[in-house]
This record gives C-alpha cells, sequence and structure tokens, in this order.
C-alpha cells in the first residue's frame, strides 16, 4: 500500500511542471494569478482571487462525536473540496487536529483486546462485562494516532491524483530561525510541486500549554493549539486567506445559543470590546476567544481569514469552495469597514421605521405617495440625466440586448405615467391596513377582528427596470410594509436618484428609513439567506433571474413566476378581426413582456382558410419568426423550422404554432406546456369560452382580450410588484392587496376558556357581525 502510493506521488511529480501549467492557464483567466502579499482582501467578493489557502480543521470538525475516532464522512468531503481547489492551480494547505482521537480509538481498542485475553485466561467469560478503561494519557493517543491520520489523509487524497506530505511542528520550531527557514523552505519545495502539506502539532512531544502565553504583538504568536499555528503558518507563508472550520456558525455577539445572539457576518479590528465569549467546544484545547485573536494577529499579518461551521451536514460537502467564491459563510474579518450600514443593519433599519410606517394614519401614507409622485415629474431632469450615464455605459460595454436596454430607459411620458399610477396608489391606499374583514360575537363581551395588517420586511430584486423602484415603493409605503431594493448595477445612477426622492417623500411623517437601497457588494444569494430578517423575496426580472432566486430563497417566501408562456388560442368560431388584433397585440405590442404571446393554437379547421392565412401574413409583416409544433408541420409540406420545445419562453419577435382538434386538446394542452401564467380564447361561441374559462387553471384567463392586458395597472391596482403564479397567497398581478396579511384581535373582559366549560357560565354565540372599518387611533362603523 505504501509503495503504491509512493509510485502515486512520483506519476504525479513526473508530469509537466505544475508551476508552468498552473501559469498557463491563470493567463487566459482560469485561474487567480499571485498577489502582491501584504494586504488583505476587503471584500468577500475578492476571495475568489485567493491563491494561496490554508484550510484549518479544528478537533470537533474532524473527531466524531463520542471523541473516539474520526469523522469519516466529513473529512472526505473536505479532503474532495481541497482536492479540487488544489486541481484549480490554488496553493493549497491543511492544518489539521485528529491525531489523539484517532490514536484513543486504536488505544482504546488494543487495551480492550488485551484485557479481554487476560481475563479469559485468569477469571473465564463471565468477567468480561466488569472490564473498565484506564484514562488515556494525550502524549501517548497522539503518538498512536499520527501515522494512521495521515495513512487515512494520503488514501482519500489519492482518489483525487493529489499527493500530500506531512509536516509536524511545535512552538520551538518557530523561534529557532533555522527551523523556521527549514519549515518555511519545505513548504515552497511542497507547493512548488503541487503537493498538499499536511500540518500538525506534534502532540505526542508538545509541552502543556501555558494558559497566558497566546498572543505577544505582531512578529511573535505562542504556538499553543492549532488556530495559532494555522495563523503562524498563514503569516509565515505569506497565505491569501485562513479557512478555520469549527463546530459554530461563525462569531456571534454574545454566546451562540444566547436568546440575543446575533451571528456576525463580517468583523473587523477594535470590535472585540462588543464580543462576550461562551465555552470552548467539546474537543480541542481552543475556543472562540483563541480563534478570534488567531484570525486578528493573521488579518494584522496580510491574511484574510473566515471562521465557519465545518460539522453541519447540509454545508460541509460545499462549505470551503462557497467561502472561496466569496459566498456569505461564517464570519469574515476585514480591515476595511464600510463606509454606511451593512445589509442586515439596513433590514433593521427599515423594519423599526416600516412599524412607525403602518401605524400612520391612512391620510399620512397617502400624502407620502402623493409627494413621491410630485417629485417624479418635479425633479424630471435630475432623473433623466442619471438615465442617460446609465445607458451610456450599458451602449458602451455592448452587454445588455435591446430588451432590456429597452427597459433601462426612461422618458418625461414614462415618468408622467409612473406619477399617474403612483396617485392611483395613493387613492386605493386610503383603506388598505387595517381594514377589517370579518367581526364575529364569540360570546357576549367577548368579540374577534381579522383585520388586515403589512407583511413585514419586503426584498425586491429588479433588473435594468429602474421605473420599478418607484412603483414598488409607492405600493409598500400603502401597505405599510418596509422595503430592501437590490436593482442591478446596468441602472445604478436611475436607482439611486429614485431611492432619494422616495426617502425624501418618507421623510415627511419621519419614516425615511423605511425603504433601503442595498448599494454595497451584496450577491443576490446571500441576501436570500438572510431567513430571519425578510419576509417576503420578490423578484422582477427575467426567468432565470426568478428560477435562481428561487432555488437561493431557504425558508423565505419567493412572489413570482420563473416563466411568461402565455397561449393564444384561436378557435373556428373565431372572428377574423378579432383575432388577427389580438394575435397581433398579443404578441407584437412589447415581445419581452412576460405576458407576451409565445404559443399560437389554432383550431384544424382554420387551416387553409382565409383566416389563417391572413394570421402568418400579418405575423411576416410584423417580422414574427414562426417556429412549427409537431402536429402542425405534419400538415405542411415545407414547414417552417420545427419548435425545439414546446415550453419556450421567446422573449423577442419569435412564437410557436401548433395546431389542436378542439377547444378541450386546447386545454390539456396549455396545461402540459404552459406556466400558469395568461391564457387567452378567440372565439364567438359563449359556451366554448366559457367552459374555456372554466377549465384552466392560469392566474389569468381571457376571452376575447390581449394577454398583454394581465398587468396590475390595466387591471386598475396602479401599479403591480410582480405576476404571480402560485396557487398561495397572491394570484395574477399583485398590486396593494398582494401585499398585505391579516390578524386576529380578540377584545374582551377577563375572558377564560373555563367559562365555557361543564362548570362555567358562558356558550358560545359565534354570531357574525356587521364589518367595522379600524384603523390606528381611530374606529368608525361602515
Amino acid at each position: 500500500m505504501y509503495l503504491q502510493k509512493m509510485i502515486s506521488c512520483s506519476q504525479l511529480l513526473a508530469r509537466p511542471n505544475a508551476l508552468q501549467t498552473f501559469r498557463r492557464a491563470a493567463s487566459k483567466g482560469k485561474m487567480p494569478l499571485a498577489r502582491a502579499h501584504g494586504k488583505s482582501f476587503a471584500h468577500r467578493g475578492d476571495l475568489r482571487q485567493a491563491k494561496r489557502i490554508v484550510v484549518k480543521l479544528g478537533s470537533a470538525v474532524v473527531t466524531r462525536g463520542d471523541e473516539c475516532g474520526l469523522a469519516l464522512g466529513r473529512l472526505a468531503s473536505i479532503v474532495e473540496q481541497v482536492a479540487m481547489l488544489q486541481n484549480q492551480g490554488r496553493e493549497m494547505m491543511i492544518v489539521t487536529s485528529g491525531a489523539v482521537a484517532f490514536g484513543k480509538q486504536r488505544l482504546r481498542h488494543e487495551i480492550l483486546l488485551s484485557q479481554s485475553v487476560r481475563q479469559a485466561l485468569h477469571s473465564g467469560q463471565n468477567q468480561l462485562k466488569d472490564m473498565s478503561l484506564p484514562v488515556l494519557e494525550a502524549r501517548a493517543c497522539a503518538a498512536a494516532g499520527q501515522s494512521g491520520l495521515m495513512a487515512l489523509y494520503e488514501a482519500m487524497f489519492t482518489q483525487y491524483s493529489t499527493c500530500t506530505a506531512q509536516i509536524l511542528v511545535t512552538n520551538l520550531d518557530f523561534h529557532d530561525d533555522q527551523k523556521r527557514r527549514n519549515l518555511n523552505s519545505t513548504l515552497h519545495e511542497l507547493l512548488r510541486m503541487n503537493i498538499v502539506p499536511i500540518i500538525n502539532t506534534n502532540d505526542a512531544v508538545v509541552p502543556p500549554p501555558e494558559p497566558n502565553s497566546d498572543l505577544q504583538g505582531v512578529n511573535v504568536i505562542s504556538v499553543k493549539d492549532n488556530d495559532s499555528l494555522a495563523a503562524r503558518l498563514a503569516v509565515e507563508m505569506r497565505a491569501d486567506l485562513l479557512i478555520a472550520l469549527s463546530d459554530v456558525e461563525g462569531l456571534y455577539d454574545s454566546p451562540p445559543g444566547s436568546d440575543d445572539a446575533k451571528l456576525l457576518d463580517t468583523f473587523y479590528p477594535g470590535d472585540q470590546h462588543s464580543i462576550t465569549y461562551g465555552t470552548k467546544s467539546r474537543v480541542g484545547i481552543g475556543g472562540m476567544e483563541a480563534k478570534v485573536k488567531a484570525a486578528l494577529w493573521a488579518l494584522q499579518g496580510g491574511t484574510s481569514v473566515v471562521i465557519a461551521n465545518g460539522t453541519h451536514p447540509k454545508v460541509t460537502g460545499h462549505v470551503i469552495t462557497d467561502i472561496v467564491e466569496g459566498k456569505k459563510i461564517g464570519t469574515f474579518f476585514s480591515e476595511v469597514k464600510p463606509a454606511g450600514p451593512t445589509v442586515e443593519q439596513q433590514t433593521e433599519m427599515a423594519r423599526s421605521a416600516g412599524r412607525t410606517l403602518a401605524s400612520l394614519e391612512p391620510e399620512q401614507r397617502s400624502d407620502i405617495i402623493c409627494t413621491l409622485a410630485d417629485l417624479l415629474t418635479e425633479r424630471k431632469d435630475e432623473i433623466l440625466s442619471a438615465n442617460k450615464k446609465d445607458m451610456e455605459q450599458a451602449v458602451s460595454t455592448g452587454r445588455l440586448s435591446p430588451a432590456m436596454l429597452k427597459r433601462l430607459s426612461l422618458s418625461s411620458s414614462k415618468l408622467n405615467s409612473l406619477s399617474i399610477g403612483l396617485r392611483q396608489i395613493a387613492v386605493s391606499s386610503q383603506d388598505s391596513v387595517g381594514r377589517v374583514l370579518r367581526r364575529t360575537r364569540v360570546a357576549n363581551n367577548l368579540e374577534l377582528e381579522q383585520i388586515t395588517v403589512p407583511i413585514g420586511v419586503l426584498l425586491v430584486i429588479f433588473e435594468s427596470r429602474p421605473d420599478c423602484l418607484p412603483q414598488v415603493s409607492a405600493l409598500a409605503i400603502a401597505s405599510g410594509n418596509a422595503l430592501l431594493l437590490k436593482g442591478g448595477k446596468e441602472a445604478a445612477n436611475t436607482n439611486r436618484i429614485l431611492h432619494e426622492l422616495a426617502q425624501e417623500a418618507l421623510s415627511i411623517h419621519g419614516v425615511k428609513d423605511a425603504i433601503q437601497l442595498v448599494s454595497t457588494r451584496e450577491e443576490v444569494e446571500d441576501l436570500c439567506r438572510l431567513e430571519k430578517m425578510i419576509d417576503l423575496i420578490i423578484p422582477r426580472g427575467s426567468s432565470e433571474l426568478v428560477r435562481d432566486i428561487q432555488r437561493a430563497a431557504k425558508g423565505i417566501p419567493v412572489l413570482g413566476h420563473s416563466e411568461g408562456i402565455c397561449h393564444v388560442y384561436v378557435d373556428h368560431e373565431a372572428s377574423v378581426d378579432k383575432a388577427i388584433k389580438i394575435v397581433r397585440d398579443s404578441k407584437c405590442d412589447y415581445p419581452a413582456a412576460c405576458n407576451a404571446l409565445e404559443t399560437l393554437l389554432v383550431h384544424r379547421d382554420l387551416l387553409r382558410t382565409p383566416l389563417f392565412d391572413q394570421i402568418i401574413d400579418m405575423l411576416r409583416t410584423e417580422h414574427v419568426k414562426v417556429h412549427a409544433g409537431p402536429k402542425f408541420a405534419s400538415y405542411l409540406t415545407f414547414s417552417p423550422s420545427e419548435v425545439k420545445s414546446l415550453r419556450t419562453e421567446y422573449g423577442d419577435l419569435e412564437c410557436c404554432i401548433e395546431v389542436v382538434d378542439s377547444m378541450q386538446e386546447a386545454v390539456d394542452h396549455i396545461h402540459k406546456y404552459g406556466s400558469s401564467h395568461t391564457d387567452v380564447i378567440v372565439t364567438e361561441n359563449e359556451s366554448t369560452a366559457e367552459q374555456f374559462l372554466q377549465q384552466l387553471d392560469s392566474a389569468c384567463v381571457f376571452w376575447n382580450a390581449s394577454s398583454r392586458f394581465a398587468d396590475g395597472y390595466r387591471f386598475g391596482l396602479g401599479a403591480e410588484v410582480g405576476i404571480s403564479t402560485a396557487r398561495i397567497h397572491a394570484r395574477g398581478p399583485v398590486g396593494l392587496e398582494g401585499l398585505l396579511t391579516t390578524k386576529w384581535v380578540l377584545r374582551g373582559e377577563g375572558h377564560t376558556v373555563a367559562d365555557f366549560s361543564e362548570q362555567g357560565s358562558m356558550t358560545y354565540l359565534h354570531e357574525n357581525l356587521p364589518v367595522a372599518q379600524v384603523f390606528p387611533g381611530r374606529r368608525t362603523t361602515s
């Protein structure tokens, strides 16, 4: 076995120079280039550039829960991630614990075996149950476990064609200049040969740690545990990143598990005074305080640090790679404190101000919206100037499609339309929050009411649509919700001025912070993980964006639709004029819209009729590219290109035409290939139309009307936050009503459930009462 491992390493070393291979790949932009050491990364996103990485595996990560043996599953997933990063051209080093636990397992086995043999010889089998294990000395366990631990690492890394080398060190090795130079030289040579060094303190000979000999300045760190060893090694080797894996999610501002404990996404030097440390982990000799001190020492030496959980079964398999990709995992140590609040702080500010917003009188919320509507027209020159900058940058980069450029562009007429829509929202906001939906007299002097209330904190993520910002802001204000906005960077200038106007309007009633614009380098996936702070996510953008958010959102509801595959079915009893008008408008008015026609279903009897020919001529005139469905293609000698999929959202001047034999077949086709967004029937037969409207399970179903009517503004909602195809909560165009939920209010006079028991004197009445309109501070009967 050992010979096989040596041969494997020899084969690896016999390959073309690994450093040359890395440089070639890096020159093509596939791998991180080496950077000048001396300054740590300022932002998580920069961690993608890390080339030399130290991964520290704490005792709780490597060992099993019984502290006797290794957690092989966790270790295997960690090895896989390290090997993958190594094979990408990064230089990986591991500082590992686990020798004591592995040795304890081996020694226990040997002791039990020898005891059982001796007792069997002298006392008989009936004495075996009385055997007890002696206390095992840690150094002896380490001596017995080192070779087995290394053999396990070698066997695992060999599966990924990666060679490893073991290095054992003690504190004295760092205080002897010659030994330090030798260690440094050895590690650099191993990295040059594409070998993963596995480093551990030599626990078989190391003296007991001195309690107060931890960190003594920038140039000296006492190696008393693997935290300090990893920090010392990272700085000595000028590593770009140190990943310290433990059994906690990261650094909390108070002991994990306490009621008010908050996980810190980023930790800055000087914040130590705000931290209260708990007890250390179940194994190991360090603790979180030791980890923080070691991390700050490494940070001061120019190495970025992330402390994260390496034991969580759901994330262990990708925790290291996620950190290197810049995702919000654990606590990131940074020397650069952002100028503004963090996104977590913004969310808390929005929630606090949102509660005040919800308690305002309806007239006050309406006043805020009308002020914002006025500002859109009064300050249109500023808005259009900012939008011009965004348009010029977008055109120069060439990254946006014509459809996206159209969405990005603002004009005076667009701003006027926005202002009108906001005033409609202001009117509808008068009876939104606090409206009583149901009143019940449960018993004498015991009344129950169900009233509308805001959902809480909304996160709206939108692409290339700056006009979305004032619309959504007005709806949030009208419904009393706090709002967190994340716009695309292509509209950064426009979004900034529009957000300033929204906050200016909010400030007239002291709730400026209720709407926050996230302008930090926050990834959308990271925002979707704030399940304790955000109540609803609303994506506005491409189907790809919506799908990505739906996948990333863990525990937060997502309101929206991932696709807009809308159908128009032209029945054999359709009016020629209506059919042509509806098909043209549904497809050609705004092909990029989610409510545009994507599949045209035609009754079989219409083939080779003047109506069908006129539809085809109209589509050709409008430059619509037609794809033939399988059934339609079978009727034609020379057909257009056959469609690749009947479940396609083109978002352009393209559509699919398919033939059906009946209205029922059209319904079945839509159920199978549609997205439950908007579907249309064109027919003069009222009975056929009613069957279509009743049977079809879509958010919007129309008879003799264009699919483009599926819009909050056209529905009279003033504006919409999106169109939902979900079956729970809001469905279709979501306006003000869709941003409200309810709560139950019970008013009594000392009632208890015991009053209604067999021994009690009261009985349930459950009488429905006239609905009353309730708002904060007043009550009027309607």
